[in-house]
């Protein structure tokens, strides 16, 4: 039997991850990569974890922290979470909180809601190659969210409905985006609020660098602009926030979490209950520990050294980039987002650059629905010592002056 002619359909739409198969590169000597968006392994609160899940497997908390457990998520964790987002604006329950295994589950849960073969998900241009991953096994069309240019919202519609679909949500990440690094505005935030509302569609907000601004005043999240319109009823809102501890305290542990109207959580759950029961009670309990002690001081130590080492590449960009060059300027995050030339290829440089000058990043391309963005790249600064950045931008600075 031909296993592989019985795979359904929509493994055609399934792709390796351009950014996986990147973080292979690393272990070669003298490679410096600018490609994963990781945190630095030199700042997790590994001392902190260690007592946590000392004190998770001690005699008297061990039977529950190895037991199966509830599908929305350890209590406590989700108590944590409430408070977390009322200092961000957003009033909530435990009720509406679904604990996931990193925001990525939540986006493929999210996906398997919503979209049925032929419907539309508005997404940015370029977005998340993450989200299109877990988007595209469930078959949409996607369309791009013009925010802050005049597109009617009967335009989106008619264009959906002549796919045989319609919009079923509108996906971002408003702070810090991956891959560009920009910010939306207020003004942007309820344009993009508002033509969801005339589409009657969801909005995924992915708020996973969310903690990370460097620079600026803070701006609410959707989800409480919209609950502020709705008079503090979350239950009539339609934005859906998707939060991680994968960028602040641990990638490792993977956990993440939803807030949305009780109505999507208790479809989630189900979707939980058939896929993983629910996300490691042991991880969640230590999580919860280490949240609860030191996020704020945490995190706040985390803004002051990523905001130097983005500082360090945008002054390494202004040296070392030839004339035609330009890239955005974040105020917050893991990415720095570049455009090159008309005419370069960023997926031919890199085996360029991978061969003769040992500096790794991500073309663009993969981050684009339709595969445009040829002429873009993406790069991260969060895993990389001010030096290294200094040098990675003069080996770059060298394969594009020697391609234009």
């Amino acid at each position: 039997m031909a296993l592989p002619a019985q795979f359904a359909t929509r493994m055609s739409r399934m792709k390796a991850s351009e950014i996986r198969e990147l973080l292979k590169l690393l272990d070669q000597p003298g490679m410096l990569s600018f490609a994963g968006g990781i945190p630095d392994a030199a700042f997790f609160p590994a001392e902190a974890f260690a007592g946590a899940f000392q004190d998770a497997l001690s005699p008297g908390r061990q039977a529950q922290s190895l037991q199966y457990s509830v599908s929305e998520g350890y209590l406590p964790l989700r108590q944590w979470i409430v408070s977390h987002m009322a200092r961000l604006g957003v009033t909530c329950r435990p009720e509406n909180v679904l604990i996931t295994s990193g925001s990525q589950q939540a986006l493929d849960y999210l996906g398997k809601l919503f979209l049925s073969p032929g419907d539309t998900a508005l997404v940015g241009w370029p977005t998340y190659l993450g989200a299109l991953a877990a988007f595209n096994a469930y078959e949409p069309r996607y369309d791009r969210l013009r925010v802050g240019e005049n597109r009617s919202h009967a335009e989106y519609a008619s264009a959906a409905e002549a796919a045989g679909g319609r919009v079923k949500f509108a996906y971002l990440s408003p702070d810090f985006d991956n891959p560009t690094g920009l910010t939306l505005t207020p003004a942007e935030r309820l344009q993009v609020l508002d033509t969801a509302a005339a589409l009657d569609c969801a909005v995924i907000e992915d708020a996973a660098y969310q903690g990370l601004r460097y620079d600026g005043d803070p701006v609410q999240p959707l989800l409480a602009l919209e609950q502020a319109q709705k008079a503090g009823d979350l239950e009539a809102c339609r934005t859906i926030y998707c939060g991680t501890f994968s960028k602040t305290l641990s990638p490792g542990l993977r956990v993440g979490w939803v807030v949305a109207s009780t109505p999507v959580i208790s479809q989630l759950v189900l979707m939980k209950q058939a896929a993983d029961l629910h996300s490691p009670t042991l991880n969640q309990i230590a999580i919860h520990q280490v949240a609860d002690a030191l996020f704020d001081p945490h995190t706040a130590a985390l803004r002051e050294a990523y905001r130097s080492r983005r500082d360090a590449m945008l002054a390494a960009l202004q040296d070392h980039m030839p004339p035609g060059v330009s890239w955005t300027r974040p105020e917050g995050g893991m990415f720095i987002w570049v455009t090159l030339p008309e005419g370069l290829n960023a997926a031919a440089l890199l085996e360029r650059a991978l061969a003769e000058e040992k500096v790794a990043f991500v073309p663009g391309q993969a981050f684009f629905a339709d595969g445009s963005g040829e002429n873009t790249l993406r790069l991260s600064f969060s895993n990389s010592q001010e030096a290294e950045i200094a040098e990675g931008m003069t080996r770059l600075g060298r394969i594009l002056t020697s391609a234009n």
